[in-house]
């Protein structure tokens, strides 16, 4: 999907919805995007700043008491057998947490059982988020960039303390109901059921379906970090939202202000993994540095993809959004993203 001006230029489905039945893709089709749920929630905080219920600069221990008392980790012996903790220099803070600074961890512990977690999802946010609070800090907060679900995570859980509300029904009643978000929810209806797209897995060169795993049927952890079911319609709202600056349709989701800060870069002398390509906002991917504009996307275009192969982005130079959904774990998707985005970019006529 293609958005210029306000205005949809390109909406197409192709290929399968469900290989085995021949179910073909629908443009109205719901996908599981995954790491695309990090700005909404990113959003939903920002919402309680304006708000004054949240300053980004408060440590999380104000909200969660449970971050009370951490540990940093200050070495590491043979294989990671080992490892010697340290008090950090200060406590997390939620402008952390938004940025990939905090030092917690990509992923719960494996002594929590991260892989059976994230199947099931049988443990509430607020269980879930005290046990990630309980885990040693990979480094000092501020100091290094690292992707963190559980941070976010965590973020998801200030929202609940800060609104008095649970993480998913703020978000619907505050940023879907008001943008039209009407196929956007965590845990899918069963009038819905039947377009949510399967996910796929290659396997020795083969498509095979993950199953009904992707109903998450019993679950009550809504996952702040990836837990989103949406359409290309829903998420283009979501992005116009931002790219006029906070609000859609006459409903005001945030301030200007809110919006420059969140996709400002952050992260400025810290690498962003390997690439010197990208930098953090608040919540969101920037192109910033050389490399940026491979795909012919201009420099400050800001995003954020899924674990799925989906992707989101809007570019404010050219006033353009664009979505691109596949339900395909494991990779393989990036060069068709890349090409859709490279075609986008070089269709348009200033």
């Amino acid at each position: 999907m293609v958005e210029r001006n306000g205005e949809i230029l390109h909406l197409e489905a192709a290929g399968y919805q469900d290989i085995d039945k021949k179910t073909p893709m629908r443009t109205d089709t719901i996908f599981e995007i995954m790491s695309m749920t990090k700005p909404v929630t990113s959003v939903a905080i920002m919402i309680l700043v304006e708000e004054g219920a949240v300053c980004l600069y408060d440590p999380v221990e104000k909200y969660i008491p449970e971050f009370r008392g951490m540990w940093v980790i200050e070495s590491r012996g043979p294989g990671d057998k080992t490892r010697t903790l340290k008090r950090p220099s200060r406590p997390i803070t939620v402008y952390d947490l938004l940025t990939h600074t905090s030092g917690m961890p990509e992923m719960p512990p494996e002594s929590m059982g991260a892989v059976d977690f994230y199947f099931h999802m049988d443990k509430t946010l607020a269980e879930a988020v005290r046990i990630y609070g309980q885990q040693p800090l990979e480094f000092e907060p501020g100091t290094k960039w690292s992707y963190s679900n559980t941070g976010m995570a965590t973020l998801g859980r200030i929202v609940e303390v800060a609104s008095g509300m649970a993480y998913e029904r703020f978000v619907d009643e505050r940023i879907f109901k008001p943008l039209g978000m009407v196929d956007s929810s965590f845990y899918p209806v069963d009038g819905k059921r039947e377009r949510i797209a399967s996910v796929y897995s290659l396997q020795k060169g083969k498509l095979v379906s993950l199953g009904d795993a992707i109903y998450r049927k019993g679950s009550k952890y809504p996952m702040p970090e990836g837990g989103m079911y949406s359409t290309a319609k829903d998420m283009a709202a979501f992005y116009q939202m931002m790219l006029n600056h906070g609000t859609y349709n006459g409903h005001k989701i945030l301030s200007k202000a809110a919006v420059e800060t969140m996709t400002m870069v952050h992260t400025v002398g810290l690498p962003v993994g390997t690439s010197t390509a990208v930098g953090w906002g608040l919540g969101w991917s920037i192109l910033r540095g050389p490399g940026a504009t491979l795909t012919l996307s201009s420099m400050g275009t800001f995003g954020h993809g899924g674990a799925f192969g989906t992707q989101g982005w809007v570019d404010p130079a050219k006033n353009l959004v664009g979505v691109f959904m596949v339900q395909n774990s494991g990779g393989g998707s990036e060069p068709v993203h890349e090409a859709f985005r490279e075609m986008t970019n070089a269709a348009v006529i200033q």
